[in-house]
């Protein structure tokens, strides 16, 4: 009894190993990305000639995004942000529409962001990346200018 017992145990501590193991690993979404422009789901004379985002863990459970855009008439914008992963609203910089983001990990390749301006809910934002690591969805419901809900999605690489 106590030979099957242990042996039970040691099974279960090398069936857990890859999982501790995995836990442990850097999320995939981690690191920076850029915008397959070319994808977006509007007309090209509306599309922002570039966009990276560039994800970084801040520490202590908390992250940092920067957002970098050169607008379709070639005017910058950059912002940032640094907030916790467990829902919790922390303030947002750079981004006119945006002045508040709260953001989940409910996987480590799936981040769910909701993004505010004067407390009031703009967009919420699903990124995941593929098994493969390469390439990000980013899914993005919201009103549109006619305010009618809709649901769009834009495609990135993996720059870094």
């Amino acid at each position: 009894m106590t030979r099957l017992l242990s042996s039970l145990m040691f099974a279960g501590v090398i069936l857990a190993l890859p999982a501790a193991a995995q836990s442990q690993a850097p999320s995939p979404l981690l690191g920076t990305w850029q915008l397959d422009v070319a994808r977006m789901p509007f007309p090209p004379e509306k599309r922002p000639k570039a966009v990276t985002i560039t994800y970084s863990d801040a520490g202590q459970g908390k992250w940092r995004t920067t957002l970098e855009v050169t607008g379709g008439d070639g005017s910058p914008i950059r912002a940032e942000g640094t907030y916790p992963l467990d829902g919790t609203a922390a303030p947002s910089q750079g981004y006119p529409g945006v002045d508040m983001l709260a953001t989940r990990v409910p996987a480590s390749n799936v981040m769910v962001a909701a993004f505010y301006k004067d407390h009031m809910p703009r967009t919420t934002r699903t990124y995941v990346v593929a098994a493969d690591g390469k390439t990000m969805t980013e899914t993005v419901v919201w009103l549109n200018l006619n305010g009618q809900p809709e649901i769009t999605t834009s495609y990135f690489n993996r720059a870094r």
